[in-house]
């Protein structure tokens, strides 16, 4: 398939235009290809995933990764992170382009956090008004919290969450931002969600989310590697014929009883 066919079909779910601020999207490193036929999706781009890519029969056309490769201008991120720099001398060696969709992803129409309210079996899912990168739903049937953290773990595949349990006995609506984006439980609880998802939460959120009588569940920032079956299922929607393989090694952290 054309190479600038296929980024302009993504386009229409995932436009630049809705990354974050101060977000980087697009091309990482090397150039596009005419042609794309092999595409390798990964959460990152790492020593450890570009070994196993080096696996594969033959060369991938495009590295497609969720997290930015490059966060920040090439020659600033590059200058002060020896071990970035050899990786992209790399992968620029190989000749294998990497392409990153990041916040853009995680805000839009078939994205992540459509893909995680979906999978967590929520109904009526629609962005928050004051947060269109969260997702909001409706349980089926109202839950007891911890019932639900239980099954919310054996859906994600987890092995443990953290449960600041401050608010509701029962729920019936979660919101969901997958990553890092704890701080936006204010919206969530503005517009009157029982319990708010998402990870990286610092001591102070978590503090906050107690004074203000309120449920946060923070699960692990790998929980995203839902974008690489995503993307896959979206990029075979454009073109059946692309050959999709998926580099999937990142782990939860160890819990240590």
């Amino acid at each position: 398939m054309k190479t600038n066919l296929l980024l302009r079909s993504l386009a229409k779910y995932f436009p630049k235009r809705i990354k974050s601020r101060g977000d980087f999207v697009g091309l990482m490193t090397g150039n596009l290809k005419e042609e794309t036929s092999h595409i390798v999706l990964c959460l990152d781009l790492d020593e450890i995933s570009l070994n196993e890519i080096l696996k594969f029969d033959h060369k991938p056309d495009l590295i497609l990764t969720h997290h930015p490769f490059i966060y920040g201008t090439r020659y600033r991120t590059l200058k002060y992170d020896e071990i970035k720099r050899e990786l992209v001398n790399k992968v620029d060696e190989l000749d294998i382009p990497v392409y990153s969709m990041h916040t853009n992803f995680d805000t839009g129409y078939r994205g992540m956090n459509d893909a995680l309210a979906q999978k967590m079996g929520l109904i009526n899912i629609k962005p928050l008004e004051f947060c269109s990168m969260a997702r909001g739903g409706e349980l089926a049937e109202e839950m007891e919290i911890h019932d639900f953290v239980k099954k919310f773990n054996k859906i994600m595949g987890l092995d443990y969450s953290l449960l600041v349990h401050a608010g509701k006995e029962r729920i019936k609506t979660v919101a969901i931002v997958g990553g890092g984006g704890s701080r936006r439980y204010k919206e969530a609880q503005k517009e009157g969600y029982d319990l708010f998802i998402s990870g990286d939460a610092p001591h102070h959120v978590r503090r906050e989310v107690i004074a203000n009588h309120y449920n946060y569940l923070e699960v692990s920032h790998e929980i995203e590697r839902i974008f690489m079956p995503t993307m896959k299922e979206l990029l075979l929607e454009i073109d059946p014929s692309l050959r999709i393989d998926i580099v999937d090694h990142e782990k939860l952290p160890e819990l240590i009883k």
